[in-house]
């Protein structure tokens, strides 16, 4: 395969500093919002009367953000160019009651949310970050991006076995975090502590939705800093990715699509929720978007009909030191270009037409691409693709990116793939 050139990693750059400014779903759609706003996009709240003028309008609901740019003259059934990514990543979750501890150590009470690899969260030092939810019902973000938390490994002397034998983690007992010493156990006394972070009284905070993350930022790596460290890659990168198309396309000019950008959340624990990928957001934004045009069902079938979605998530480089756990003609390499995903019993929704039109959009771009395919002999990951083509009716491609460490605290991809991947996507939008 050969090198495809080496491109300004100005794009990479902006990333790193969008996963650092992201440690929570609700962050991510912030900094998106605020991306948006500057390109000229407006919100609109699901509880108004939308209209049909042309534009750039996007909507926020918890961790998922719904955007889209109606060109002057789009009929209602004009189809949808749509770029699907999720906004969650694989973490530690604080519980309902989160003031816990032991044997003189205050700890904080966590739940593990999604598949992450848990021994990546040990001996790092952990920030907490979500948001708080007031006694109004508004809700504020807070981030404490500073070392707060670490959940300690057990020393290799009291376990002599675990180099031999392979760490043994149970969910339960070894990933509670310390955050201090203390023979009592207050209650309140984190949800207090975030308020004073917030600004906020103690009182006035009565929900929180809280996660921890490594506040080490990224980082580009190795000899010629081709490879970049970080968080939350899966799935931000194509988050940032989709975001930057989209403002790119909305000032492209003319349009025969109406492009769109749909982050959603709880991705990675099925995405069974109103603000995930099997949840009715999408279908309302779409459908109420034809209907404010003026639109009937039919012209709402039509739009449905021509559109055609590539869901964008990251996914497996070859390993250097498990290349055997990969399919054996098909070893995506890491700045080689987005890949392709493929999976025919439907855990991945691409098929031979929707190929073609990746293939596409990656020539209009001057974009190389790979495909990836499962060992035949390993179960297949998902992604929001299947959902997405069975819940709404619309073709749906899935690609992304090639990383090593996916569902790590910290992942690894190359500098050069991101741009690809935005040109590309890019590229699609315009049509």
């Amino acid at each position: 395969m050969s090198e495809p050139p080496r491109l300004d990693r100005g794009h990479t750059d902006d990333l790193m500093s969008f996963l650092t400014a992201s440690p929570s779903p609700y962050h991510a759609v912030a900094n998106a919002a605020e991306r948006l706003e500057k390109a000229g996009f407006t919100q609109v709240a699901e509880t108004d009367a939308w209209d049909g003028t042309a534009g750039g309008k996007y909507v926020l609901r918890g961790g998922a953000i719904i955007a889209w740019y109606v060109p002057e003259g789009a009929a209602p059934h004009t189809p949808y160019r749509i770029v699907g990514a999720h906004t969650d990543s694989p973490n530690l979750r604080v519980k309902p009651l989160p003031d816990t501890g032991a044997h003189g150590w205050r700890q904080v009470a966590v739940e593990v949310y999604g598949g992450p690899l848990l021994n990546s969260w040990l001996d790092r030092d952990l920030g907490l970050a979500g948001r708080l939810t007031l006694r109004d019902g508004a809700t504020r973000l807070v981030n404490v991006d500073r070392p707060l938390l670490r959940v300690p490994q057990l020393a290799i002397h009291l376990d002599r076995s675990v180099t031999a034998e392979g760490l043994k983690l149970d969910k339960q007992r070894h990933m509670q975090p310390v955050w201090g010493l203390g023979s009592d156990v207050r209650d309140g006394d984190l949800i207090a502590f975030l308020a004073q972070e917030s600004g906020l009284a103690a009182g006035d905070v009565t929900g929180w939705d809280l996660m921890v993350h490594s506040v080490e930022p990224p980082a580009y790596l190795g000899r010629d800093r081709e490879l970049v460290a970080g968080p939350r890659m899966d799935n931000l990168l194509s988050a940032h990715a989709a975001t930057a198309a989209l403002t790119a396309t909305a000032a492209s000019g003319d349009l025969p699509y109406i492009p769109v950008l749909a982050a959603f959340d709880h991705e990675e624990n099925g995405s069974q929720s109103d603000t995930g990928a099997d949840g009715p957001l999408l279908g309302s934004v779409l459908e109420r978007s034809v209907f404010a045009r003026g639109g009937s069902f039919e012209d709402r079938a039509r739009a449905f009909a021509g559109t055609v979605c590539l869901s964008s998530d990251t996914g497996h480089a070859v390993h250097p030191n498990y290349a055997e756990r990969h399919d054996p003609t098909h070893h995506p390499r890491i700045n080689g270009g987005p890949i392709l995903k493929v999976n025919v019993n439907n855990r991945y929704a691409t098929d031979g037409s929707g190929r073609a039109v990746f293939a596409a959009a990656c020539e209009k771009a001057g974009v190389p691409f790979q495909s990836f395919v499962s060992n035949n002999s390993m179960p297949c990951g998902t992604t929001i693709g299947p959902i997405t083509a069975a819940r709404h009716g619309i073709r749906t491609v899935d690609i992304g990116v090639a990383i090593l460490s996916m569902h790590s605290a910290r992942e690894l991809c190359g500098d050069q793939d991101p741009v690809l991947l935005t040109r590309a996507l890019t590229a699609f939008l315009q049509g």
